[in-house]
């Protein structure tokens, strides 16, 4: 089997939070649970989850920029947190991250020049004459001409201003690109424009794509497989087409709720506040206190997530003990 470009093995992520009490112990914010996935090169993967799911942390340990509580994740087959600094910089050429924000990502007192062209003079160490060449070839890819490179960013449109630091993202040619919210923060109809142009970079460049949203609709247009997270842990995964139209798992179900024409529920979910992070963790399902399908074993047995149908190369799976009668009512829907 041909290796995956990115394997997640096991990710696990715990925050210490500030005592309470000064002798007391010093409690932790459980912000991943034992992660597993994998990216094959030129694939897109969604994750999606309410804010406190863990979806800008894995992002964060997927980029090497914080180190994980316990677990691994390999890049080419090589482990990123376990590279000295030397090889990790090399590695990070392979590897590049689009941001939520576009007006706090580039440093306003920069040129466009000197943003777009950063990862090289880090990574690299290419002369001015290179870095201006590659910066003008990756703005032309996103878009925009070679005469934006004396420019800075205020004097261009949330939409331009994305698309620099996707151009950013590119100089380098990396193999795979975290984007963490990427159109979130802009309009509407900016936000086609973006996510159009990534379909088209990934198709032209052979990409793979790490997409991190809370935008259900974004992800189906985007992404060839996802993954629901909830509370750190992969309640359910599968293909865009599977799992929001034959959702096998509550929680799937109260996030597709609130996007009506994708599939109108009947049986909805108690509106209640997620479960506190930092609270012991239970040994039973996380969401049951939630789930309007709970039943008594819910409370004491952790669902394992599991695979529930197979089709090629996909697979549906969910961590829920009643899936299949879940999904059965959303096909049915």
């Amino acid at each position: 089997m041909t290796m995956p470009l990115l394997a997640v093995r096991d990710l696990v992520k715990r925050y210490r939070l500030p005592r309470e009490r000064l002798l007391g112990p010093a409690p932790r914010v459980r912000a991943l649970e034992g992660l597993s996935f994998e990216l094959a090169a030129g694939r897109s993967l969604g994750v999606v989850g309410e804010s406190g799911s863990g979806k800008s942390t894995l992002a964060r340990l997927v980029m090497a920029l914080e180190s994980p509580t316990s677990g691994q994740v390999f890049l080419d087959g090589q482990d990123l947190h376990e590279l000295a600094p030397a090889a990790l910089r090399a590695a990070r050429e392979k590897l590049q991250m689009v941001f939520q924000d576009p007006y706090g990502s580039l440093d306003p007192r920069r040129t466009v020049l000197h943003t777009v062209s950063e990862p090289l003079r880090m990574l690299e160490g290419a002369s001015p004459a290179a870095q201006h060449e590659r910066a003008a070839e990756a703005l032309h890819a996103v878009g925009l001409g070679a005469e934006a490179l004396a420019k800075y960013p205020h004097e261009f449109s949330g939409g331009q201003r994305q698309r620099i630091a996707i151009a950013r993202a590119l100089i380098t040619r990396p193999k795979l690109i975290v984007a963490d919210e990427p159109v979130s923060a802009l309009d509407v109809s900016v936000q086609a424009q973006v996510l159009n142009l990534m379909l088209d970079l990934r198709q032209q460049f052979g990409l793979a794509l790490l997409f991190i949203s809370h935008d259900l609709a974004v992800v189906d247009m985007v992404c060839d497989e996802v993954i629901v997270l909830y509370q750190g842990r992969i309640v359910e995964q599968g293909a865009p087409d599977t799992l929001f139209r034959q959702a096998a798992h509550p929680y799937t179900r109260a996030l597709l709720q609130a996007v009506p024409s994708v599939m109108p529920g009947t049986t909805r979910v108690r509106r209640a506040a997620p479960a506190d992070a930092a609270a012991p963790a239970t040994t039973g399902c996380a969401f049951a206190a939630r789930c309007p399908w709970a039943e008594a074993h819910c409370r004491d047995q952790r669902p394992v997530l599991r695979v529930l149908s197979r089709a090629g190369a996909a697979m549906h799976a969910a961590a829920c003990h009643r899936a299949e009668a879940v999904a059965a009512l959303a096909q049915n829907a």
